[in-house]
């Protein structure tokens, strides 16, 4: 939802520090961080009033300590570099501003640590292995500029100060999560909450759509199926009967673009579901050096094998085969949506109850079509903050009027036509209690979310041992880390 920047300023605020908190704990900005060592180690992890820190040797230009961990001087300047060069913004955030979600951020990873919040070493090597890809596409795949960019030696170096990095700001978002994750809000608190809204400072929400769509897809023949079911059983016949290489097979054959280059492997986590659930469910039963069956998804049709189980995590490989769609099949759906549109125009079948006839979307038919939001699991999408390939689609479209078959082609190739209709419109208006109360709703429970931090962080503050450079105490900080 869109805020007029205008209204309810408070509740803006609150929002803008806490996401802008996560969204630093998240990024992939890379600065040093450094557990502390030796002496100045050692002084940390004492209390507070017990300590004589006048003879505390200054480290690297420490500018702060926050219980086993240290902000460096040199910190403040690469964090806003960083956020920079990784397209994000720093006007109106003061240096102090950002040194203070700096200490946030320490204090949130030293208490992960405290409470044995876990974090894999596998699941950080997995982030830095993609963020590594993603910086290096700025840099045309070019290490050597990477590491001139970022000013280290060499790879190893680089990969092991974002190992530290990753880890530590993988426990702090653990355990902001962990702190906020049984908040709640009750009708009564919503309702409360809007009431002490001012009228003329209540938020704005933007236009918003409701959207349905009617899907035909091409058929695939049964011949065409088994010719590819009987070729991924020659697959595994080569592997198990004749000693052929998995990796070699999917790297020849497989259709899957994002897994072939590399043998088709992929890492599951039980408790991180990112695959298609046919897909985990053969994995997970496997045995290890198993090769499955073949068998079918809505991607097409795979066989698996299961290279070794680590604990949660399961290393896999896959090859994936497409069945081909015949020129017939594409005409065929085209056609049989043209005709739809024909009934429904002609007033002989209601837009919703084509899609509950006709549309090959398991997903929507049952609700006659209309699209889920994602990020709000509603109805309504914003106009602002719609897909950008849906709202071009949509954008000339008046109200309950029906699209034209329009084609699209997903990342396999795979071809579908589609029908779409806007069924419903709210205009930009104020904020009103019984349209919108999931938008407030939402905005209450944010406020509560920030208020059990703000909580918290205060009583974690005065049990941790902290430091702040006598650089940094003119700092007018939000939290109580001069512990005044």
């Amino acid at each position: 939802m869109r805020l007029k920047t205008n209204n309810l300023k408070y509740i803006i605020n609150l929002k803008y520090v806490f996401s802008l908190c996560v969204a630093l704990i998240v990024s992939n900005a890379i600065h040093a961080q450094e557990i502390i060592e030796d002496e100045v180690k050692e002084v940390a992890t004492k209390k507070v009033d017990s300590v004589d820190t006048s003879n505390a040797r200054k480290v690297d230009g420490v500018a702060a300590v926050v219980g086993d961990f240290i902000v460096l001087e040199s910190d403040i300047q690469k964090e806003k570099d960083q956020i920079k060069a990784s397209g994000g913004s720093i006007d109106g955030i003061e240096d102090c501003e950002l040194f203070g979600l700096m200490l946030e951020r320490k204090l949130y990873a030293h208490h992960a640590i405290q409470d044995s919040i876990p974090v894999s070493d596998a699941e950080v090597r997995k982030n830095v292995d993609y963020q590594i890809q993603q910086f290096l596409q700025q840099t045309n795949g070019s290490m050597e500029r990477l590491l001139e960019f970022y000013k280290k030696d060499d790879e190893k170096t680089f990969r092991d100060e974002m190992f530290e990095i990753n880890k530590s700001n993988l426990l702090a978002q653990r355990m902001q999560a962990r702190i906020v994750e049984e908040v709640e809000i009750t009708p009564e608190e919503v309702r409360d909450f809007f009431n002490k809204i001012p009228e003329d400072q209540r938020p704005t929400f933007g236009t918003e759509l409701k959207v349905a769509q009617i899907v035909a897809e091409p058929k695939v023949s049964e011949e065409e199926k088994e010719r590819v079911i009987n070729r991924l059983k020659q697959f595994k016949a080569d592997i198990i009967e004749r000693g052929a290489s998995f990796r070699s097979k999917a790297v020849l054959y497989s259709q899957d673009p994002g897994s072939a280059s590399k043998g088709g492997k992929y890492t599951l986590n039980k408790k991180q579901p990112r695959m298609v659930k046919e897909f985990r469910q053969v994995a997970f039963a496997l045995q290890e050096g198993e090769v499955s069956e073949p068998f079918k998804t809505d991607f097409g049709y795979h066989i698996i094998t299961l290279e070794k189980i680590r604990g949660q995590e399961y290393d896999v490989a896959h090859i994936l085969l497409t069945p081909k769609v015949s020129s017939e099949a594409i005409n065929e759906a085209k056609e049989r949506l043209e005709k739809v549109r024909e009934r429904i125009v002609a007033g002989d079948i209601s837009f919703a109850d084509a899609a509950r006839e006709i549309s090959d979307e398991k997903e929507t038919k049952g609700d006659g079509g209309q699209l889920i939001n994602p990020t709000t699991q509603d109805y309504n999408f914003e106009l602002t903050r719609m897909d950008p390939e849906l709202y071009a689609q949509i954008q000339n479209l008046k109200d309950n009027e029906v699209s034209l078959v329009l084609r699209e082609e997903d990342r396999t190739g795979g071809q579908k036509f589609k029908l779409l209709m806007v069924t419903d419109r709210i205009d930009e208006h104020t904020a009103d209690y019984a349209r919108d109360y999931l938008k407030i709703k939402d905005l209450a429970l944010e406020e509560k979310k920030i208020r059990t931090i703000e909580k918290w962080q205060e009583e974690k503050i005065l049990d941790t041992y902290i430091k702040i450079s006598n650089e940094h105490r003119s700092c007018e900080f939000s939290g109580n880390w001069l512990k005044k």
